[in-house]
């Protein structure tokens, strides 16, 4: 897997929703996190600086959800549900990206992924902090 991937395309499972992606740092930013919604959605997600995600396709099919304090916005497509990206609420403007919709990486590219302590989250004041980490391996 090349880790240095820049610039690629990124779609929900329909293809409905398309974006363009300019990535922070390319997959070396790629986490796993434990808030309650990211627990639940179960995304592998990398980074994107603020303006670094251009919508080619669907921008009306994107469907917003925030919760708890509302600064996080988590898009998904309205056609088949897809969670595509966020905006983080820890990196003010800055993006998450699920990796299952970057065109050629899958989640399981990633033998080890941190997994963050979402819970205790940094914006709430606490210190930013890998809790452990997942590991994928091939049988």
């Amino acid at each position: 897997m090349d880790l240095d991937v820049a610039t690629t395309k990124g779609a929900c499972h329909c293809g409905a929703v398309q974006f363009t992606v300019k990535l922070t740092d390319g997959l070396r930013t790629a986490r796993r996190c434990t808030c309650s919604f990211c627990r639940m959605r179960g995304a592998v997600a990398v980074s994107a600086d603020p303006g670094g995600i251009t919508i080619t396709e669907g921008e009306d099919k994107l469907t917003l959800y925030q919760f708890n304090t509302n600064t996080a916005k988590h898009y998904f497509c309205s056609v088949c549900g897809i969670y595509t990206f966020h905006v983080r609420r820890s990196v003010a403007g800055q993006y998450g990206v699920n990796v299952a919709c970057l065109e050629g990486i899958s989640p399981y590219d990633f033998h080890d992924v941190p997994l963050m302590d979402g819970v205790h989250h940094t914006s709430d004041g606490f210190a930013l902090r890998t809790i452990g980490t997942l590991k994928f391996v091939p049988e």
